[in-house]
Formats: structure tokens, C-alpha cells, sequence
């Protein structure tokens, strides 16, 4: 519907926000800066007006990501999620993503790395526990393998271990090693690693003939 410019009012709730009256009835918002491009009395055709509509679908598209991105950083994968959410059209989440990438906001590969140094500074996990975790935030597959190609997962483990090893030193030998492996297998971790990790807490415990990890628990 073609209109007539009758009023420009900045929002009450919304400072930076205008709101755009034609031929006495609000029809939609604007940013400030889009509205400073509009006047009174200015008569808008039906394209310029779906145009107004459009861009402004994606500023408010940006705001709410960029909301969204200051409690951590996020994939692209997540805004995805976030703003098919909030019920906004695949076109405009497709140009929000741009725009964030483009400002330097968005950076998947960035996202697994941060991922994969929280877990590993809070809670270290394995790589199958990795892997899956950063599929569900949409990362592909080349991007995982590189946040994950300079961890030493051997050490994770271990370090993954360390707190838990108090509560066990009162077990048998078997009982601990059953219990190593089956805490470090839940986290991701795999045989070898988990083997690894048993040789090096048996070697500290200093246990008297303990023996290297066998086939009937690993």
C-alpha cells in the first residue's frame, strides 16, 4: 500500500527507534538513521515502502544477534537457531549473518577454538565429546579438526582425572582402573588415551605390583 509521510515519532520504549505514520495510521519502524532520510508529507510507493520494511527486518535482525552474542561468543549456526526463533525469514537471518561476519562479530572457526579452551581451562573432554558438542553448534567438520589439532588430549585427561583420584585411593587396583577408564571413556576420551592415562596414575600411585591396564577392563 502506497502512503503519505504524516508523522515521524521517536518511540517511547526505544530511543533509537522511530516510528513511521502514513495517512494517519502507524505502518512500521524505522532506525533513526533511516528515518532522517524520511519527512513529513513524503508520499512512499509500495515498493519503497516493502524496501523500509525489509532492510529494517535486518537491523533489527543485527540487534537482536548482537544481544544474543554478549553473553558468549556464538556460531553462526546458533544466531541461525536464535533468530528462526525470534520468527525472522531465512533471507533476512542469511543477511544478519553476513553483516556479523563481515563486522568480524562471526567466526566459526574462532567459536571452536574458544569452545575447545573453555572445556579445556573448566572441563576437559575428549575428542569424540568435542566433536559432538561443536556439530550441534553447526561447526563443519574442517573447522573442528582444526580448533582440535593442537590439543593434547593425553594430558586433558589426566588433568580431567586428578580431582576424582582422592575419592578412589582407597580401591584395589582393579576397582581403580575400571573406575579411570569409565570416568574418562563418559568424557570422550579414547582407549589409548584412557590406557595412557591408567599407566601414568598407576606409576604415581606407586602401588606394588600393580600391572599395565588389561583387556578385560579396557
Amino acid at each position: 500500500m502506497s502512503g503519505m509521510i504524516t508523522a515521524l515519532e521517536v518511540q517511547q520504549r526505544n530511543k533509537e527507534r522511530v516510528s513511521v505514520y502514513l495517512d494517519g495510521e502507524f505502518a512500521f519502524g524505522v532506525t533513526l538513521l533511516e528515518a532522517a532520510r524520511l519527512r513529513r508529507g513524503q508520499t512512499l510507493s509500495d515498493a519503497e515502502i516493502a524496501e523500509l520494511r525489509a532492510r529494517d527486518a535486518v537491523e533489527q535482525g543485527v540487534d537482536q544477534a548482537v544481544r544474543f552474542l554478549s553473553y558468549r561468543p556464538r556460531s553462526a549456526g546458533e544466531i541461525r537457531r536464535y533468530l528462526a526463533q525470534k520468527r525472522a525469514e531465512p533471507p533476512v537471518i542469511e543477511q544478519v549473518l553476513d553483516r556479523l561476519i563481515g563486522l568480524g562479530y562471526v567466526d566459526d572457526l574462532a567459536f571452536a577454538r574458544y569452545w575447545v579452551e573453555n572445556r579445556e581451562e573448566f572441563r576437559p573432554k575428549g575428542p569424540l565429546a568435542l566433536r559432538q558438542e561443536l556439530r550441534e553448534k553447526g561447526i563443519s567438520k574442517a573447522l573442528i579438526d582444526q580448533a582440535l589439532s593442537d590439543v593434547d588430549f593425553t594430558e586433558s585427561a589426566y588433568r580431567a582425572v586428578q580431582p576424582r583420584l582422592a575419592a578412589w585411593g582407597a580401591l584395589d587396583r582393579r576397582a581403580l582402573k575400571q573406575k579411570v577408564y569409565e570416568y574418562l571413556a563418559r568424557r570422550g576420551f579414547g582407549a589409548e588415551t584412557i590406557r595412557d592415562v591408567i599407566d601414568r596414575v598407576q606409576e604415581e600411585t606407586e602401588m606394588p605390583g600393580l600391572d599395565r591396564f588389561d583387556d578385560e577392563i579396557l
